[in-house]
């Protein structure tokens, strides 16, 4: 640019400082303290531009110059501005960042494009906006008297920009001065280093028993961008001092109900703040009272502590009084514990509970519950167990009682035998079925021929009963002894098992006692018959061996007289009949 036009444009720029471009308003710039402010330049830029200038107008209307940027140069320029130096950057496009925002940054900011024969103007106004700390009530009173004025304490918000409000609410409801009960004095405090404000408020309040427990707090208002935002203080909480009224008398215990056994403490309770320290205290008919702090504690009560317990103050005239109700429970269970009885006997079982209330009694066996009592008329193995009485008192809480008995059924051995020809056709199988307790050790035995085909198999052992099998595949009749033993008794069983080449009827596995006596009684007959038959023949044999014998000699002495060789031969042949 040549001499004469710069000094042109700058007497321009000194003559139209003030120019605005036509049909532009005034725009605002809103900035949070301490954040960045970005004001752009809120002109369009010529084709023709030269350089473009920021600048900030002063208190007394003065201007100050902060930035400049030539379009034939990259770089910006700012101004020895003492309060702005490092904190100021321009871009390409003339929008101007202010890092830091401060208060004093609140002010108007033109933005001025200059080409060869003008001067354009863009005022931009900067707003700045600080959220107060969140306000705090200190020096809080230790405590607050009914009947008169008590100062509660003061609220402070601090730093806020622009001016901030206090206000004062109690359990979330505004309080308003009222003479004599409520009142609040304000005042505000401005920073002169920073420009923010500082806002307190105190209040004086006549309370009421009511204000107990009571939140006291303060709400700060203030001015953000665009509307306006609030704070709350933390709550105070004030203990309000008021005389006693009323007495009562509480029950302390760790339950809702009393249980023998428990401890519990009875408490004396004034209505007045701070309560009472002393009380007259008195047990069930006693007319003495006992001079206490305020709490009296029995210790492992009994049913005999339920009654009625009294306490009043020591210098006024009130009584409160209280039923104390010691709940028990008592059960008996005979015969208890481990009882040991033989199968068949009677056993009778009696279960009785006893209690503060109504009760009633629930069985059960193996952690089975049982829809009646047991009772015994004659044992059976499938008796014995775990049998459990048990009552419960709900309305205490863990009032329970339980007794136990454990049934043991003892018996000696009881044997049955069976057998069967397996499918295979090779082998069979015989069972022994014992019954008894303890479970009885069982041994096998055999007479005879055959061999085992496998190992004893034993079924499980239930209600006293199990079975015990072998198979065996015999090659000539064999005897199989089945012996069962506990520590009551030995039993022995016997059956005779015909050879594999021998068919037989196989027994039912399940036959009765009676039919087994059936079976005995025919064999018996039986061998009776045979052994009858045997010896008439036994009989007749020698008969006609002795009237053969005669014959004998009659035939000779025929023979030799008559010569009939035929005869004698045919005669001897019969006799070789009869004796075979």
């Amino acid at each position: 640019m040549a001499p004469a036009t710069a000094l042109r444009v700058v007497a321009l720029c000194l003559v139209c400082a003030t120019a605005v471009r036509q049909g532009l308003g005034m725009r605002t710039v809103n900035a949070i303290y301490g954040d960045t402010i970005i004001i752009p330049c809120d002109l369009d830029i010529p084709k023709s531009l030269l350089f473009g200038k920021w600048k900030y107008e002063l208190a007394d209307g003065s201007r100050q110059f902060v930035a400049t940027r030539a379009v034939a140069k990259p770089i910006a320029q700012y101004d020895d501005v003492p309060e702005y130096k490092d904190r100021l950057y321009m871009t390409e496009n003339f929008t101007l960042f202010i890092i830091n925002a401060s208060i004093t940054d609140q002010k108007k900011f033109v933005c001025m494009l200059v080409v060869e024969d003008n001067v354009f103007e863009a005022p931009t106004v900067v707003k700045v906006f600080k959220q107060p700390i969140k306000p705090e009530i200190v020096t809080q009173a230790n405590f607050i008297e009914t009947g008169r004025l008590n100062m509660l304490g003061e609220c402070i918000a601090r730093d806020s920009y622009p001016e901030s409000n206090l206000t004062w609410y109690k359990n979330g409801k505004l309080l308003k001065e009222v003479n004599e009960t409520v009142i609040i004095d304000f005042q505000r405090d401005r920073d002169q280093a920073s420009g923010l404000y500082t806002t307190k408020s105190s209040l004086q309040y006549m309370p009421t028993k009511d204000d107990l427990n009571a939140d006291f707090t303060c709400i700060v208002v203030y001015e953000m961008p665009g509307q306006k935002e609030s704070s709350v203080s933390e709550p105070a909480v004030f203990d309000v001092y008021y005389p006693t009224e009323k007495v009562t008398i509480q029950i302390l215990s760790p339950t809702k109900s009393i249980k023998e056994g428990d401890n519990i403490t009875l408490k004396c309770i004034g209505n007045g703040n701070p309560p009472p320290q002393e009380y007259l205290f008195y047990t069930p008919g006693q007319q003495e009272g006992i001079s206490i702090s305020n709490n009296y504690t029995l210790t492992d009560v009994k049913r005999n502590a339920t009654g009625d317990y009294k306490c009043s103050l020591t210098d006024q005239n009130m009584l409160a009084s209280t039923t104390v109700t010691v709940h028990y429970l008592d059960l008996s269970l005979t015969p208890s514990g481990e009882v040991t009885k033989q199968i068949g006997e009677i056993l009778p079982v009696s279960c009785t509970a006893s209690s503060s209330r109504n009760v009633s009694v629930v069985w059960t066996k193996d952690k089975n519950k049982l829809r009646f009592s047991p009772s015994f008329t004659s044992l059976r193995y499938q008796d014995a167990g775990n049998y459990v009485c048990e009552t419960v008192l709900t309305e205490v809480e863990g009032l329970k009682k339980r007794k136990t008995l454990t049934l043991i059924v003892e018996g000696k051995p009881q044997l049955k035998m069976t057998k069967k020809s397996n499918s295979d056709g090779k082998s069979k199988t015989v069972t022994c079925s014992v019954e008894g307790y303890p479970m009885p050790v069982v041994q096998w035995t055999s007479m005879g021929g055959g061999g085992i085909a496998n190992k004893t198999e034993e079924s499980s052992y239930i209600n006293g009963k199990f079975e015990s099998k072998i198979i065996i595949a015999p090659e000539d009749n064999v005897t199989l002894t089945c012996i069962a033993e506990n520590k009551l008794d030995r039993s022995i069983a016997s059956m005779n098992v015909s050879a594999i080449s021998i068919p037989e009827q196989d027994e039912p596995e399940d036959k009765s006692d009676e039919n087994k006596e059936k079976v005995n009684d025919q064999a018996k007959l039986i061998v009776g018959i045979v052994v009858g038959l045997l010896l008439a023949a036994l009989v007749a044999g020698i008969a006609y061996w002795l009237y053969m014998k005669k014959s004998k000699s009659a035939s000779k002495h025929v023979g030799k007289e008559l010569g009939n060789t035929e005869e004698n031969k045919k005669l001897e042949e019969n006799n070789h009949k009869s004796e075979a």
